[in-house]
């Protein structure tokens, strides 16, 4: 079993995509090949840590999150309607789906949010990147399936060596904001939380991916629309720009985006799909630097490069050797 993780603003489906809901009935002809949705969904979340900057220069962050929150769930819940799908049902799977929806898109989203306040784009979309190598190793303790092997324990060391990089540990971490990078790997120490969560709960329940990430999207904006209020007030004016981004962020970052990659996973499955993960920080990075003039020093687009090949490692499995 490997440890998948995927960019902010997707919710991760708990029914394995590699099964599909209607195995008998023939795939339909897409009007787009699927390398360019691969490379739209790759735009679309390295974009996403632009916008959430640019929202939080005119919105609090706990704002942004929710904003998120709405606008990509009204995205799933339309397209739910449209294919004439029940939201889950029993009060079990809606605790589950809480739980899910609180690691998998409140609590990260927040995160992201309060972090890029003080730090740039660039290292929150970097400090992303970091999130399969908190999977893999939470995975050796959460999920007895998962054995450790040289392979992902070698990933392992080489991820967190690429964080040390990105962070300038050498250097006695001069400069860096403590507090917004802290935030920013917690929230990717967040998602394989609530992976893991998600298969022990939730892997069988008989549900559709769609249903069940239409539910959780839903009930996760109402944990944000609870929190909110109690720290934050409402805006008495309501800039353009950032309330264009945050409407984009949700809409695209999170709604869209889990369409593109549920779409991509029924068609090329899971591992060809999970690689647009590694395409992130790198067009996060260079958005950052482009779009919002962030300065870049050396360490850490080299410490992304490690952190990437460290993930890489990780996930990937030995062939297997021929049998005689």
């Amino acid at each position: 079993m490997r440890v998948t993780t995927t960019p902010p603003g997707t919710p991760i489906t708990p029914a394995s995509p590699t099964t599909p809901t209607t195995p008998t009935t023939p795939k339909r002809r897409r009007a787009l090949g699927w390398q360019l949705r691969f490379g739209i969904l790759a735009l679309i979340w390295g974009f996403s840590f632009l916008l959430i900057k640019v929202g939080t220069e005119g919105y609090a962050p706990f704002q942004v999150a929710l904003g998120r929150l709405v606008f990509g769930a009204a995205v799933v819940a339309a397209v739910l309607v449209v294919k004439r799908e029940r939201l889950p049902r029993g009060a079990l799977t809606w605790v589950h789906l809480a739980v899910a929806g609180l690691f998998l898109n409140a609590l990260p989203f927040s995160l992201f949010a309060y972090a890029e306040l003080t730090i740039p784009s660039t290292l929150a979309g970097i400090c992303n990147a970091a999130s399969p190598l908190w999977g893999m190793a939470l995975s050796l303790v959460a999920l007895s399936e998962d054995r450790p092997t040289r392979r992902r324990v070698a990933g392992l060391g080489i991820g967190f060596l690429g964080v040390l990089t990105v962070l300038g540990a050498w250097q006695g971490f001069s400069g860096l904001d403590f507090g917004g990078t802290a935030m920013a790997l917690l929230a990717s120490l967040s998602y394989p939380i609530g992976w893991i969560y998600v298969r022990r709960t939730l892997a069988r329940h008989g549900h559709s991916n769609l249903s069940l990430s239409a539910g959780q999207l839903l009930i996760a904006t109402v944990e944000l629309a609870v929190v909110t209020p109690l720290f934050t007030s409402l805006p008495t004016h309501f800039p353009m720009v950032p309330l264009l981004a945050i409407v984009a962020l949700g809409a695209l970052g999170t709604g869209l985006a889990f369409l593109i990659q549920y779409g991509l996973v029924s068609e090329v499955g899971p591992t060809t799909a999970q690689m647009v993960t590694y395409f992130v920080p790198v067009i996060a990075t260079a958005a950052g630097v482009a779009v919002l003039g962030e300065s870049l020093s050396w360490s850490t687009p080299v410490g992304a490069v490690i952190i990437l090949a460290g993930a890489a490692l990780t996930q990937s499995r030995p062939r297997e050797r021929s049998q005689k």
